[in-house]
């Protein structure tokens, strides 16, 4: 039987499977019944299969029928985000929790290319199916890095893809070098007396004064402080303080957080800095204090050279593939860069079709990419461990 009928046999259950993990979304760190599914589908398909990598992490590893030392870790992500789904479809969700990034996608092409290689392992070396949980901002991949990954699971390359919608179905992109942003988050919490708003005002600090301050003022960063041939972003994505039932209550708390993104050390160096300057000046202005946190979820996503061509001419394999080598970095973040920060690899967007975009209520993921995907990492393996 051919690659492709093989593949056409198998793909109602990898769509069950996928619609299966989309009913039932769990965030980062908490993904038990997603791994159990995982590992569960691996071991039925005979391949060794180990849990709790990292928190709920799975990792299965296939060895070649051919001899070859080789080894190579393909990685997908499984975790949903804390979004209620809005897309009425027979398997949307209804626990407040939503795959609008296309996870469930992502472990099912995993999945589909495991069962295939599984079947016919005419390969020279081994595959490790990285299963990572919590890639939004809960620490996922460094958790299972901190777990020994690759001690456990030596690789000489590591590779990740991800979902793209709006780039239609066929189509890939990367490119070498820095590819996406260091993905960071800061939170800023202004104090100061509270007081009668109507009365006496003249003995509060008042800390709306002191958060718009800030929030004008965190603009110049990056304008005035950030080189002009540099990207960086700052974003406020959180206010809270006061309450609604007392309008003439001045607050002696208010809350400030957001996001930062920046493609080299140096520029997060620079944002963690003149953040926490900022928020310490504002504040001063009106006599109250300023306490930051501030931390990153991701590292900036450098590729590297050799296996961003790997990764291209895997895409170009693909028939009616079109692949462009030199996209623009984007200032999205991704924790697979801690993986590619231990070993070489790369990260490829592939063409999910037209919808609705990542990270809405609105989204899914389209099942025709599946086949797509599963394709796309058999060829990558056949490239690197020399499969017929």
């Amino acid at each position: 039987m051919t690659e492709d009928a093989r593949l056409a046999r198998h793909l109602p259950e990898l769509i069950a499977i996928r619609r299966d993990i989309h009913a039932h979304p769990e965030l980062g760190m908490e993904e038990a019944r997603t791994s159990a599914l995982v590992a569960a589908k691996l071991r039925e398909w005979g391949l060794e299969t180990h849990e709790g990598i990292g928190g709920p992490g799975v990792v299965a590893t296939l060895r070649g029928k051919r001899p070859g030392q080789g080894a190579i870790g393909l990685r997908a992500d499984m975790d949903a985000l804390a979004m209620t789904e809005q897309t009425g479809l027979p398997h949307a969700a209804g626990n407040g929790a939503m795959h609008a990034c296309g996870h469930d996608g992502h472990t099912a092409m995993l999945l589909g290319a495991a069962r295939m290689l599984a079947e016919q392992p005419d390969f020279a070396g081994t595959v490790h199916f990285i299963f990572q949980p919590a890639e939004e901002g809960r620490g996922g991949a460094q958790a299972m890095l901190k777990d020994g990954l690759f001690e456990r699971f030596p690789c000489d390359a590591v590779y990740g893809l991800h979902n793209m919608p709006g780039i239609p179905l066929g189509q890939f992109a990367l490119k070498p070098g820095p590819m996406m942003a260091g993905a960071g988050r800061w939170v800023v919490t202004f104090k100061g007396r509270g007081g009668h708003g109507g009365n006496s005002p003249h003995l509060t600090e008042d800390l709306a004064v002191v958060q718009a301050g800030f929030v004008q003022a965190l603009q110049g960063i990056v304008s005035r402080n950030v080189p002009a041939l540099d990207s960086a972003v700052i974003s406020v994505g959180y206010l809270a303080g006061g309450t609604r039932q007392a309008l003439n209550v001045m607050p002696s708390e208010v809350t400030v957080g957001g996001t930062m993104r920046a493609f080299t050390p140096e520029i997060q160096a620079l944002l963690e800095t003149r953040i926490k300057a900022v928020a310490e000046h504002c504040a001063a202005m009106q006599g109250a204090t300023a306490e930051v946190t501030l931390w990153w979820n991701a590292a900036p996503l450098h590729n590297h050279p050799r296996e961003t061509e790997v990764m291209a001419g895997a895409a170009r394999a693909l028939p009616g593939a079109s692949v462009d080598t030199s996209m623009r970095p984007v200032t999205g973040g991704e924790d697979f860069a801690f993986m590619l920060q231990a070993k070489p690899g790369a990260f490829i967007f592939m063409g999910n079709g037209e919808g609705q975009d990542l990270h809405t209520p609105l989204y899914d993921f389209n099942d025709a990419a599946l086949p797509v995907g599963v394709t796309f990492w058999l060829n990558l393996v056949k490239q690197e461990l020399g499969a017929a």
